[in-house]
C-alpha cells in the first residue's frame, strides 16, 4: 500500500501517536533534530524497515526512499553480502574492546581507494572524524585558528557550530546556546565558492590558520559542488602559507566516487574524514591522511585521540562488504546514470509545469532547488530559493509514496536499488507535484 492509498477516514496514524509518546521521553520526541519535520511542517514518519529502494512506515505505507540513513546506504536497504557479514560476525560476538584483523582489512581498503590516505584511524561517527582531524591539524601546524565555509556542517562540535560569516574576515557567533564564544573566536567563516575572499584572508592571517576544512561537495546546504577551480585554489592557499586542507567527505567519500570528490575533481587534501558510508550504515567514521601528519595522534606522538568502540566488529563487517560491492565494474556509471536520469526528468516535468526549478548531481548525490537559477553555486542563492513551494512539493512527494529528506537544505541520494521502476515512478509522483504548486 502506497502513501496514496492511506486509509481515507481521517484516523490518527500510527506514526502521529507513537511521535506523541516520544515527545513524553525524548527532547521534541526525536534523537536528531532534522527528523522532526520542523523544515516541512506536519508530524515526522516512523519506520519499520526498509528493503532495497523502499523504506515502511509504522502504518505498512511504502516509500522510494532518496534519503538513504543520510547517505550511507549505497546499496539499499537490506542488501544481501551486507547482511551475510553482519550475520557471521555476530557468531563470533559483538565486539571486544580490542584490535581484531578486520581492522586492518578496512584500513587498508580505505588507504588503497582515497588518494590522499596513508594512515587512517577509525572512530565512531562523522562528528568524531571531523573533531579529531581539527585536533590533529592544530598539533600538527602548532596553529589555533581554522576556517570553515557557509552552509558547509561539520558536525556538532563546538567550534564549527558557527553562523554564517559576512565577510572574508568576519569571525563566527556561537550558532548554538552552550557553544562559548571564545571556541568560535578561533574560527574564519567564509562563503562557499569565493576564490577572492578565500585568498584575501590568507593574504592577512594565513600564517595563523591550522586548517580549512570543507565539504567538497557540500551536501548541508542541499547539494552545492565546487566551482571550476575552487578545490585547487584551497590546495594552493593551504600548501603556501603551511596549512592544512581537510576535505570532510562524510557524504561524498565513496558517494559520488570510488576515491570520493578528491578523485572527482583531482585534488588531494592532506586529511579526509568519512563516515558511515565506510560501515554499511552502522554507526562509524574515519580521518586519515598523509603519514607524517597522522603519526602525531597518539600511541605515536603527543596529539591525544581515543575510543572504546573505534573499529566495532560489526560496523568494520558491514563497511568491508560494501566496499567490496562498490569496487564492481561500472557500479558508479551505472549510479550516476540513474541519478542523472532523475534530474532530467525532474527538470522536464518542472519545466513542463513553468515551475523554477533547477538541479545538481554529482555521482549519485544530488539537489534539487526551486528558484529561478540555471545553477545553484552560493550559500546566498540557497537561502534565496522557494521554501514554502519546496513544503508543498515535499508533501506531495510523500502522499505519492517518496520519501525525501524533510528539510529544503539537505542532499539527496540514489542507491544501486534504484531501478527504472523506481525512477518512473518517482517521476510521476514529481508531475503531480509539480501540477499542484
Amino acid at each position: 500500500m502506497s502513501a496514496s492509498e492511506s486509509n481515507p477516514e481521517k484516523k490518527v496514524s500510527r506514526s502521529a501517536q507513537l511521535f506523541e509518546e516520544a515527545k513524553r521521553y525524548i527532547p521534541g520526541g526525536v534523537n536528531s533534530p532534522v527528523r522532526a519535520f520542523r523544515g516541512v511542517g506536519g508530524n515526522p514518519l516512523f519506520f519499520q524497515g526498509g528493503e532495497g529502494a523502499w523504506l515502511i512506515d509504522e502504518d505498512n505505507n511504502r516509500y522510494i526512499d532518496y534519503v538513504g540513513a543520510w547517505g550511507p546506504l549505497i546499496l539499499g536497504h537490506k542488501h544481501p553480502a551486507v547482511i551475510k557479514a553482519l550475520q557471521e560476525q555476530l557468531t563470533h560476538g559483538l565486539g571486544y574492546g580490542a584490535s581484531t584483523e578486520a581492522e586492518i582489512t578496512i584500513a587498508r581498503t580505505i588507504c588503497d581507494l582515497v588518494p590522499s590516505i596513508e594512515r587512517v584511524r577509525l572512530v565512531t561517527s562523522g562528528t568524531e572524524a571531523t573533531m579529531s582531524a581539527i585536533r590533529v591539524a592544530r598539533g600538527f601546524t602548532r596553529r589555533d585558528k581554522i576556517v570553515k565555509f557557509e552552509g558547509c556542517y561539520h558536525g556538532h562540535v563546538d567550534g564549527l557550530l558557527v553562523k554564517a560569516g559576512s565577510g572574508a574576515l568576519t569571525l563566527g557567533e556561537p550558532d548554538s546556546l552552550g557553544v562559548p564564544k571564545a571556541y568560535t573566536d578561533l574560527t574564519y567563516v567564509l562563503p562557499y565558492n569565493d576564490v577572492d575572499a578565500l585568498e584575501k584572508l590568507f593574504a592577512t592571517r594565513g600564517h595563523e590558520i591550522a586548517c580549512i576544512i570543507v565539504e567538497p561537495v557540500a551536501g548541508n546546504m542541499n547539494c552545492v559542488p565546487p566551482i571550476p577551480g575552487y578545490l585547487q585554489a584551497l590546495r594552493d592557499v593551504c600548501t603556501q602559507y603551511g596549512s592544512v586542507l581537510i576535505f570532510d567527505e562524510v557524504m561524498s567519500g565513496f558517494r559520488v566516487a570510488l576515491g570520493g570528490a578528491q578523485a572527482v575533481y583531482g585534488v588531494t587534501p592532506d586529511l579526509t574524514t568519512l563516515g558511515k558510508v565506510i560501515g554499511g550504515g552502522l554507526p562509524v567514521g574515519a580521518f586519515g591522511g598523509r603519514r607524517e601528519i597522522m603519526e602525531m595522534i597518539a600511541p605515536m606522538g603527543p596529539v591525544y585521540q581515543a575510543g572504546t568502540l573505534a573499529g566495532s566488529p560489526l560496523a568494520v563487517a558491514a563497511g568491508m562488504a560494501m566496499l567490496t560491492e562498490i569496487q564492481k565494474p561500472d557500479f558508479y556509471k551505472q549510479l550516476s546514470q540513474r541519478a542523472s536520469a532523475l534530474m532530467a526528468g525532474l527538470q522536464d516535468r518542472a519545466d513542463a509545469a513553468k515551475i523554477p526549478f533547477s538541479t545538481n548531481q554529482v555521482g549519485g548525490m544530488f539537489g534539487c532547488f526551486f528558484t529561478h537559477e540555471q545553477q545553484v553555486t552560493t550559500f546566498d542563492q540557497v537561502m534565496a530559493c522557494d521554501v514554502p513551494r519546496f513544503r508543498k512539493y515535499f508533501h506531495s512527494m510523500l502522499n505519492n509514496g517518496v520519501y525525501l529528506a524533510p528539510s529544503a537544505f539537505e542532499a539527496g541520494f540514489v542507491s544501486a536499488a534504484h531501478g527504472d521502476k523506481e525512477i518512473q515512478l518517482t517521476l510521476d509522483a514529481a508531475e503531480k507535484a509539480f501540477a499542484t504548486l
